[in-house]
């Protein structure tokens, strides 16, 4: 490990010269691309350097020790060994998690797709509520939203939402979302006050690139449509809404959000992009496979990964046992609790996973 920590800061100090360098300065595709390498490893060489300062302390402590006559200094020594010694247990544990590999997607932006599974009008319902909670989530935590495909029923939910969240780091925290979300509560509609089960799958897509992932026109067929609201009934005569198929893998997007062609083109794009991405980096990662099932938050969309109880006001995550009665707190987006448990259970596992190796 500490010769991995060594490597990487002799690169922190090489691409720090380099920056300085008329040469990269002028080159901005270098310059770019060395700024954020050494933007990525700072945490990590601050960290080491710390780590060896309190390791150098903790050695002059013990000379210090042995030279030392006076009983009453002794004892401050030992107290200050001891406090040393804390210190690099703790930044060791903090080393082993920066030397984590980093999901190349985890700064990027998000798509978003809610859709109502099992339970029809309750599960549209169910499905508003979680978007009401991520919207609220992502503002919390400074980023943006913007829907770009929504298909609304009868009663006010959602038999599908798809958005975008804009902001450094959405992917890294709101890819545990990925799953079937399950709802037990009692129905506006239901008279004899059973408490019904519902569900609604979440789907978290990192915003892909162009350069990416190459979509070229001939590959995409486009179809425009007229706008349509709840119920279908048509709410826009001109065909501004857009249809996109993907020919060589199937995948098809719609959007209809804006009044105009374009914008509803480049949304649609977005998601397409996004959703292409997606099924090749699966494809890419097959031999990865065993290793994401073990892991928090890869799993299979279909796995049901979280219940909210309302007559319980309780809500349990089902891949670590967490369970809170916090749901009208987790519901208005204070999601931070849950999330930040999974991230501390998924570092844990890959320490583990690296430890073992």
């Amino acid at each position: 490990m500490f010769d991995r920590l060594q490597a990487l800061e002799d690169r922190y100090e090489k691409l720090n010269q380099l920056l300085s360098d008329p040469e990269i300065i002028s080159d901005s595709n270098k310059l770019r691309e060395y700024s954020k390498e050494s933007a990525d490893l700072e945490e990590t060489v601050r960290t080491y350097r710390q780590f060896k300062e309190a390791e150098q302390q903790l050695r002059d402590a013990k000379t210090m020790l042995e030279e030392e006559t006076d009983s009453e200094m002794k004892e401050m020594i030992r107290a200050e060994m001891n406090e040393l010694s804390t210190e690099l247990e703790t930044l060791q544990e903090r080393l082993k998690i920066l030397l984590i590999p980093k999901d190349p997607n985890d700064d990027k932006n998000v798509i978003v797709e809610i859709r109502g599974a099992a339970g029809g009008d309750e599960a549209a319902l169910f499905a508003a509520d979680l978007y009401k909670m991520y919207t609220r989530y992502a503002e919390s935590q400074g980023w943006k939203t913007e829907v770009i495909e929504v298909s609304q029923n009868e009663v006010g939910g959602y038999k599908e939402i798809i958005f975008m969240v804009n902001g450094t780091g959405a992917y890294s925290k709101l890819k545990y979302e990925n799953g079937a979300h399950r709802v037990q509560r009692v129905p506006e509609t239901e008279s004899g006050g059973r408490i019904h089960t519902s569900t609604a799958t979440v789907a978290v897509l990192p915003e892909a690139e162009e350069v990416e992932v190459e979509i070229h026109d001939k590959d995409v067929r486009v179809d425009t449509f007229a706008s349509s609201g709840p119920g279908g009934q048509s709410v826009n005569t001109t065909m501004s809404a857009v249809r996109l198929t993907h020919l060589p893998t199937g995948i098809v997007v719609s959007c209809q959000d804006e009044k105009s062609q374009i914008k509803n083109k480049e949304k649609a794009m977005k998601v397409l992009r996004a959703r292409v991405y997606d099924k090749f980096q699966k494809e890419a990662r097959a031999e990865y496979d065993a290793n994401r099932k073990s892991a928090v938050g890869t799993g299979d969309r279909s796995e049901r990964i979280r219940t909210y109880n309302f007559p319980q006001s309780r809500v349990t995550d089902h891949r670590i046992g967490l369970t809170l009665q916090k749901l009208d707190q987790i519901l208005l987006g204070k999601l931070d609790e849950i999330i930040d448990a999974l991230i501390v259970e998924e570092q844990a596992k890959m320490i583990e996973q690296a430890e073992a190796q």
